[in-house]
């Protein structure tokens, strides 16, 4: 059996110049920032960290800042997914010898997967090239657009590959994800993704929880799970709709690039997002700044100075 990680693993962004370039020389100062509000882990160059729009020498260098600032204070998930399987496996052997804990891979999104036996010989070719690695499959359908049955997925890719670990949940279907969570006697570590449903996935049994919004409102999160914990079930349903709110703030001015400016807005300037998403203009920042300020973000912003958890 798996074994299972718990807390709040947050998905970096990957920094940036202004002209675009990656910028390596912010990493350990986010990665503090993480340490310092209570994170366990990181999972880097996925869809937080535009690995789609990041060349494979980026990803490289990036995996090893990551790890290096990490330092063994973090679990570091390693995201190899891409279009080319080959690039794909290149990624998983460098990431195991850059010493990652993790790996996790997408599918290819282009010719898209259509059959469950399709996505797991995908992933075998992948995991090939990190067999010390435990492999986490990543399902997110909205962005892959392979939306298939994660458990007939585990009954199938748990013969054929065998470093598979679990699965980054991010899908709306609580049901499916309970489902794989029990799957064979609870045998494989299923994290959760969607942060606005956090509670949903607690509700499941989950203890383990990869997003974007750790970033920034970790203390948050680490009480409404601690309300949930306590049997303070109101106060958590409080705290998700807070979430809630902040995650309506961020889908409305854009996503990722909304997300990388309220780094800024809390001291930890990320850089622009890279084409084909667009950086946010200072009007659009006011406004969401307004927007935030009325969802009480940053009562909840995670602190640069906090003491580490």
């Amino acid at each position: 059996m798996t074994k299972k990680i718990s807390g709040l693993l947050a998905a970096p962004f990957t920094p940036m110049h202004p002209d675009g370039a990656i910028n390596t020389s912010k990493i350990p100062a986010m990665v503090d920032l993480l340490v310092n509000n209570g994170i366990t882990g990181i999972f880097i160059c996925g869809s937080t960290g535009e690995g789609p729009s990041l060349t494979v020498s980026e990803r490289k260098e990036l995996a090893e800042a990551f790890v290096d600032a990490a330092g063994k204070r973090l679990k570091v998930f390693v995201h190899v997914g891409h279009n080319s399987l080959a690039d794909a496996r290149d990624l998983a052997a460098h990431a195991q010898q850059t010493g990652a804990d993790f790996i996790s891979a997408t599918p290819p999104a282009y010719f898209k997967i259509s059959s469950t036996d399709m996505l797991v010989q995908s992933l075998a070719m992948i995991a090939s090239g990190a067999p010390e690695l435990p492999l986490y499959y990543y399902h997110i359908p909205s962005l892959t657009g392979v939306g298939l049955d994660m458990v007939d997925f585990l009954e199938q890719a748990g013969q054929a590959i065998p470093t598979l670990a679990g699965i980054k949940y991010t899908a709306p279907f609580v049901y499916e994800f309970q489902s794989c969570m029990n799957y064979a006697g609870k045998k494989y570590d299923v994290l959760y993704g969607s942060d606005e449903m956090l509670l949903s996935a607690l509700a499941t049994g989950s203890k383990g929880f990869i997003g974007s919004t750790y970033n920034f409102i970790a203390p948050l999160y680490r009480e409404l799970i601690n309300s949930f914990n306590s049997g303070k079930l109101e106060a958590a349903q409080a705290l998700q709709l807070t979430s809630v709110d902040i995650v309506r703030v961020i889908n409305k001015y854009g996503g990722l690039r909304a997300q990388k400016t309220m780094m800024k807005l809390i001291g930890m300037d990320c850089g622009p997002v890279r084409l084909p998403l667009r950086p946010m203009d200072a009007q659009e920042t006011m406004e969401m700044e307004k927007d935030l300020q009325q969802a009480t973000f940053f009562d909840w912003a995670s602190k640069l100075d906090a003491q580490p958890h």
